[in-house]
């Protein structure tokens, strides 16, 4: 019987087609693992939402529509809003200042205006109440000029004042980024039109950087509704320092303030989505051309005071404070517990193995997601781990809480706990760094590789992984750099005589033993500003 002599190209067309179609699939290990990080990060949330269901239904009513609820709620709310908004007003015009104008060493100021970022805001907070409060530096200054009374740091003011002081670079950065890929050829064509400076920004600009302000706005508002420092130690009744005083006197009131946190985390993130949506199209610009910069004439040095007022209430007050209580710290160390180095070394090490463990949770989701962006379990996988990250760190921990005094027997208090505790929050800063360097992978290598008869496995350790390696270890390194600096899952999961620099540090503030925190909150100041030393090289490389 005579053959067809197209079958065999058409054959060998066939298994071509077949293999490509198998190797465009997620291997089914890869899944697996996958979704088994993706459970294991919500699963704390689950196990919230149980124990909130156990309280009985007639005090669970009771409690949530108490006043004192609806005053945290309210107190809440207003703490993130005007934080929000505040950041917005202060980051927006830095951002235009260092990329758009000829401002003096726009360099050197972008970098100040950023490095407020890596300060904890829970020690700006403890350095505002030193320098400004009833006791603190200035009201010293000014005693002998006759002041006697100055207005109280404490409060929500005092809270809202240094949450945006330490939050805005968020913005700051974010929009300093679109406006530095914004086509300078659509702000030039308004202004042609008549369009003075103030219009073409408003009619142009803006709505193209609304994207990268809202980005940055989520993050402040994500920031202010999480952080605990900052309001216990200004007084000021927001969720998270209630669950926590809660947590002590009445576990049920905890449970259901930290469900009740839960759904306005959601509510902000989809109003964010909402708005990212309506204003994605500002990013749709064709090839993007440098903008010439705007000359600032005689708001030169208006501006410049501008910035170096910020820096000075962003740096120089944290700084003088914790160097002053470096050098005038003397006797007050003698009582009670004093620093040890070694609270440093458990922050090092508990930060260590959480980066550790941080990596190799993100490889198979970073993998995923970067090799296989197409499928929707392997987009599914990436978007769960980023859950803990948007949920306030003392939910999580009071998650972790009950599962290990009710259902893990043995766990709680324990340095593996407290490891997972941190995985939950900051995984995704590795998952993230993972899956933008492996799209990076030219795929015609792996395929080579896999050519020559490497498998799947095979060719991800020849080939994938040492170009993925720097960005793996960048994302580990900004785990660890974030750890160091968590507190509200550290104060409640702690082993015991497991003391770190935050905890360290927390309860020299509870004791009023001031001049103890200056050498912790000094290395917890350097550690941090590495952070931002890794996201500046990395910016120089891409």
């Amino acid at each position: 019987m005579p053959t067809d002599p197209d079958d065999g190209p058409r054959a060998d067309q066939n298994v071509s087609r077949v293999r490509r179609l198998r190797e465009s699939l997620p291997p089914r290990a890869l899944l697996i693992t996958s979704a088994l990080v993706a459970v294991a990060v919500v699963s704390p949330l689950g196990w919230l939402v149980v124990r909130a269901l156990d309280v009985p239904t007639p005090r669970a009513v009771s409690l949530l529509t108490s006043a004192s609820t609806a005053s945290v709620f309210t107190t809440s709310v207003a703490l993130v809003a005007v934080v929000t908004l505040g950041s917005v007003l202060l980051g927006v015009p830095l951002a235009v200042a260092t990329a758009r104008t000829d401002l003096p060493f726009a360099r050197f100021w972008t970098v100040a205006l950023a490095l407020p970022l890596v300060v904890p805001s829970y020690l700006g907070a403890f350095a505002y109440v030193a320098a400004f409060g009833p006791n603190g530096t200035l009201a010293d200054l000014l005693a002998p000029l006759g002041v006697t009374e100055l207005p109280s740091i404490y409060g929500f003011e005092g809270a809202a004042l240094v949450l945006t002081l330490y939050v805005y670079p968020y913005v700051f950065l974010g929009t300093r980024a679109a406006l530095l890929t914004l086509d300078a050829s659509l702000v030039e064509a308004a202004r042609t039109l008549g369009d003075s400076p103030l219009a073409a920004f408003r009619r142009v600009t803006l709505p193209r950087i609304l994207p990268g302000i809202t980005a940055g706005a989520l993050l402040v508002a994500l920031y202010a509704l999480s952080d605990f420092g900052t309001p216990a130690i200004m007084h000021v009744d927001v969720f998270t320092r209630v669950i926590y005083v809660e947590y002590t006197y009445s576990r049920d009131t905890a449970a259901l303030l930290s469900v009740q946190l839960l759904l306005v985390t959601a509510v902000i993130l989809l109003l964010e989505s909402r708005v990212s949506g309506a204003s994605a199209s500002g990013y749709a610009s064709g090839q993007v051309r440098s903008a010439s910069r705007l000359e600032l004439g005689w708001l030169t040095v208006p501006v410049l005071l501008a910035c170096a007022a910020v820096v000075a209430l962003t740096l120089l007050v944290p700084l003088g404070v914790f160097t002053r209580w470096l050098v005038t710290a003397d006797a007050a160390v003698a009582y009670g517990d004093a620093f040890s180095w070694t609270y440093a070394w458990n922050s090092v090490y508990a930060a260590a193995l959480t980066a550790g463990v941080a990596v190799l949770a993100a490889l198979p989701v970073g993998y995923l997601s970067g090799r296989y962006g197409s499928s929707r379990l392997a987009r599914l996988f990436d978007r769960l781990t980023y859950v803990g990250y948007a949920v306030p760190g003392i939910v999580v921990a009071l998650a972790l809480v009950y599962v290990g005094v009710r259902y893990v027997r043995g766990v709680y208090q324990t340095l593996p706990l407290l490891v997972f505790a941190y995985v939950v929050r900051f995984l995704p800063q590795a998952v993230g760094a993972t899956r933008s360097s492996v799209v990076q992978v030219d795929r015609r290598l792996v395929e080579a590789a896999r050519t020559l008869g490497d498998s799947s496995l095979a060719a991800f350790r020849r080939v994938t992984l040492p170009h993925i390696l720097p960005g793996v270890s960048a994302g580990a390194a900004l785990v660890f750099l974030t750890t160091m600096k968590e507190l509200p899952a550290t104060l409640l999961l702690q082993p015991a005589n497991f003391r770190t620099l935050v905890t360290y540090i927390w309860t020299a503030r509870e004791s009023g033993f001031y001049g103890r925190i200056a050498v912790p909150a000094l290395v917890l100041l350097a550690v941090s500003a590495l952070s931002m030393t890794i996201i500046l090289t990395r910016e120089r490389q891409t």
